[in-house]
């Protein structure tokens, strides 16, 4: 399997067992949900995933979702509204209720001071959409139902289009950040990113931790999109999560906004997730439906690295089922990729990484190897050779114990955890000497070796030799 399957725990998958089940069928990166609780409520989770790691003899990588500044409302006197289109309420702080009209209480003083006439809001993750009609004051606004629906209590409300003065750390998540790192979680995604400097924030504090793992921007708000170079740019990881941000941009055009963003990081040869409601109907079924599995096939063939599995996992009755199905479609999906994949060189701008990288691809295809055996202390060799999508396995060779972790996010590649002994220095050594201890490999086997090979008394600066090695 050369897609990677991110899995949410939670109720239905958070014993051993069903930890061990879902390891087994496919599952390389386990979620942790910070919207549904602390550090300690995980606690004995992280713990028996690193026993699995030890017991199954293979890196797995945690991966903690902070909440975010997720924007609802606040608590509803009555159970529900019953909203019809064309019915006017109030929007505002709870200490200016009135009962003029149905009141929504909203203590987001800042957003309120932000709307405007015209403004549109959606509730329920889409199922209600209102319009702005009417400011009263600097905190209460009315607004006009566009649908009929239900209002209850903690609704998620969203602004699309709307650009708010809201970091994607609140103080939950910094403390929620500290305590994880803390507890030796692998990667940390940030929700609702609306520009670079909340990466810069992210990595500070992962910096302060003395930890370097890696950051995964969730792409929930319009306004991230339009920045998607900057926010690339900083960023190690992408999550296309496509619930927020199909609230936020019109359904019709996220399709074209999915592949645009997954294009893009390919191009920089940065992983990139596709998340939210891929098997949903698995939540309730043994088999997923037609469309889910078309849908989990065009990730993988529009150039996903991961694709994410939620509620499925989390509270569904069939989590193992779920990944086994998401498996065997990755599998057939890729069959298709390598087939119609073109090996086309790299841009004229880009620099020597990725036309060592080209070239070794190229080397692979060309002389029919084995596989890609990559010795990167980063691992942004194997991310690059990743990037160019081979028909080989890509065994990445790192002794760096959270650039192992990471590379379970990358396409096509399997993270090898190697020693770096004094008495053997040299990276080429290292990857030859795996090649002819693995039973993986064959004695005639050839695969291609790329390295660091620094001068005598030099340290190594980064990937500088290609070559076919046969066991």
């Amino acid at each position: 399997m050369q897609t990677k399957i991110v899995a949410t725990i939670g109720p239905a998958s958070n014993t051993k067992n069903k930890l061990r089940e879902l390891a087994q069928a496919g599952v390389s990166i386990f979620r942790l949900n910070f919207s549904h609780g602390s550090a300690g409520d995980f606690i004995a989770i992280i713990k028996t995933i690193r026993e699995l790691e030890i017991e199954l003899a293979t890196p797995i990588t945690i991966m903690q979702d902070l909440s975010g500044p997720k924007i609802r409302l606040g608590l509803l006197p009555e159970t529900s509204i019953t909203v019809t289109k064309g019915m006017r309420l109030l929007l505002g702080l709870e200490a200016l209720r009135s009962s003029e009209l149905p009141f929504l209480p909203f203590d987001h003083d800042v957003i309120l001071e932000a709307l405007e006439q015209g403004d549109r809001l959606v509730l329920a993750d889409g199922g209600l959409q209102f319009v702005v009609v009417e400011r009263r004051g600097a905190h209460l606004a009315v607004l006009e139902a566009q649908n009929n629906g239900i209002v209850t209590s903690r609704k998620g409300l969203a602004l699309p289009g709307k650009a708010m003065r809201l970091p994607a750390l609140t103080e939950k998540d910094r403390k929620d950040l500290k305590d994880g790192l803390a507890l030796g979680v692998d990667a940390v995604a940030i929700s609702f990113v609306q520009t670079a400097q909340d990466v810069h924030d992210t990595k500070k504090i992962i910096a302060e931790a003395g930890r370097n793992v890696p950051v995964v921007v969730k792409l929930e708000r319009q306004g991230a999109v339009e920045r998607l170079d900057e926010i690339l740019a900083a960023t190690d990881i992408v999550m296309v999560a496509r619930g927020d941000l199909g609230v936020e941009c019109p359904l019709p055009q996220l399709p074209s906004i999915q592949k645009k963003i997954i294009r893009a990081c390919n191009r920089a040869s940065k992983p990139v997730i596709v998340a939210t409601q891929m098997l949903l109907s698995m939540v309730n079924s043994p088999a997923p439906t037609r469309a889910e599995t078309t849908d989990v096939a065009n990730a993988v063939l529009d150039g996903a690295d991961c694709v994410m599995l939620s509620e499925e996992t989390a509270m569904g009755n069939f989590p193992v089922e779920t990944v086994r199905y998401m498996h065997e479609i990755t599998t057939e999906a890729e069959k298709i990729l390598v087939e119609q994949r073109q090996m086309t060189e790299p841009e004229a701008s880009k620099g020597i990484p990725e036309f060592l990288a080209y070239s070794a691809c190229l080397l692979a295809d060309k002389a029919k190897t084995k596989a890609i055996v990559s010795h990167s202390i980063s691992g942004a060799s194997a991310r690059q050779l990743s990037s160019r999508r081979p028909r080989q396995r890509i065994y990445a060779l790192t002794p760096d114990t959270e650039a192992l972790k990471a590379l379970n996010f990358v396409w096509g590649v399997s993270p090898v955890h190697v020693m770096a002994p004094e008495n053997e220095p040299s990276h080429v050594k290292r990857a030859e000497n795996f090649v002819e201890q693995e039973n993986i490999f064959a004695k005639g086997d050839s695969v291609v070796i790329t390295a660091a090979e620094p001068k005598k008394g030099h340290l190594a600066k980064g990937t500088n030799m290609v070559k076919i090695y046969a066991k």
